[in-house]
């Protein structure tokens, strides 16, 4: 008799942030499936949100990944967490010229901050435990091969060198990788499909962009005990894009 493979996740409990919709919303099913306990978050109690935690039976949390005192609230409310998944991000998509100060700051605040913040309010208590993981999203964008509009692509390279720096400092207990995304099918790259954009998807060796599930594959590969002597890594899932530099 052929024994069932293990996810590897079975029993863990994941946080994902920014899982109400995307990558996000993806990997929170595919670590239902694969018999993890999930809680997923977003910045409001949003409709998708509300809609993802039922379908999954899921616990949720809502709040502002800018908003450190009311994500420490929240966090001491969930008991044991092994696994965090940084997923929240927004893409401000404007030429060098037209982004303003606010645009900037937004961007580093949602994506290099809240990844910052949620990490802060789990270490301890992965540290008391002895083991945790750490999953950031970062992207193709933040290497100098396939920059994009500066804001975005300036927080997801900060976003590269913050995963190496914290894999280090936070080594061995807690491993910490990122998985950077090529092009993907969601409603973010909707919102920036220019002839641009469209251009550069043409480009990619695999004739496509990647589905939300194959990006979640990955992310829950580094989150799973199949996973014991990686840290301090980011993930190209990009097919094959980054040949062409």
């Amino acid at each position: 008799m052929i024994s069932k493979i293990k996810s590897g996740l079975e029993g863990k409990t994941i946080l994902i942030t920014g899982s109400s919709r995307a990558i996000g919303a993806a990997t929170a099913r595919l670590a239902h499936s694969y018999g993890a306990n999930v809680i997923i978050h977003g910045k409001t109690k949003s409709p998708y949100l509300k809609r993802l935690a039922f379908e999954i039976g899921a616990r949720y949390i809502f709040c502002d990944v800018v908003d450190e005192d009311r994500i420490k609230e929240k966090i001491c409310k969930l008991g044991k967490i092994e696994i965090l998944v940084n997923s929240a991000g927004i893409n401000i998509s404007k030429p060098f010229m037209e982004l303003t100060n606010e645009d900037w700051m937004e961007t580093f605040n949602v994506n290099v901050l809240g990844t910052v913040n949620f990490s802060r309010a789990l270490i301890p208590q992965m540290l008391e435990n002895g083991h945790g993981k750490i999953i950031n999203l970062a992207s193709v964008k933040g290497y100098s091969h396939s920059a994009g509009r500066a804001a975005y692509a300036s927080s997801k390279a900060a976003i590269i060198n913050l995963t190496s720096s914290m894999a280090k400092e936070l080594a061995p207990h807690i491993l910490v990788n990122a998985v950077a995304p090529g092009f993907t099918d969601t409603e973010m790259t909707e919102g920036t499909m220019s002839e641009r954009v469209k251009k550069q998807i043409g480009q990619i060796p695999l004739g496509r962009m990647a589905t939300p599930k194959e990006i979640a594959e990955t992310i829950l590969f580094l989150a799973s005990d199949k996973v014991k002597y990686i840290t301090g890594q980011t993930l190209l899932i990009d097919g094959g894009y980054n040949l062409l530099k």
